[in-house]
């Protein structure tokens, strides 16, 4: 599976492809490198959304789940830069549980680019599976936050 590392400001990242469609984004270096056009993308573009230049990515996504999943991560890439939705709102729109919601969370294979970061809880942050835990959580919502230009 070709996949590309680079240092960003929450970590060491990595994306991964299967077939030209991405399919995972995990914390940490692989130690087999690939240049293809689709990984590069991936990291470009995710530099450009740390610079704050970028607020919505256009990739190939296929994120391997089950449908329960892939319902709850199409609600995440429905939820706007700079906004977030508690675990219960999301479960509402689902009909499901809030606990279900956070379990499928919980299991995204490509955080960010699905922006399960922007699912909180209704009394605060919420949990939060990727590297560096809440902290980078809180990184990624205070990246989107709207920032005063002078």
């Amino acid at each position: 599976m070709p996949q590309l590392s680079f240092h960003s400001p929450i970590g060491e990242l990595t994306v991964s492809e299967e077939d030209g469609i991405l399919v995972s984004l995990d914390w940490g270096w692989a130690q087999d490198q690939s240049q293809t056009s689709l990984l590069k993308e991936a990291r470009d573009q995710l530099i450009a959304y740390f610079d704050g230049y970028l607020r919505a990515f256009d990739l190939p996504l296929i994120p391997a789940g089950t449908l329960f999943q892939n319902k709850v991560w199409d609600a995440m890439q429905s939820i706007p830069y700079g906004e977030t939705r508690t675990y219960g709102q999301i479960a509402e729109k689902l009909e499901t549980a809030a606990r279900a919601v956070g379990m499928a969370c919980g299991a995204n294979p490509i955080p960010i680019i699905i922006p399960c970061h922007r699912i909180v809880a209704a009394n605060g942050l919420g949990g939060y599976s990727g590297g560096g835990s809440l902290v980078t959580k809180q990184t990624l919502l205070s990246l989107e936050e709207p920032k005063d230009h002078f």
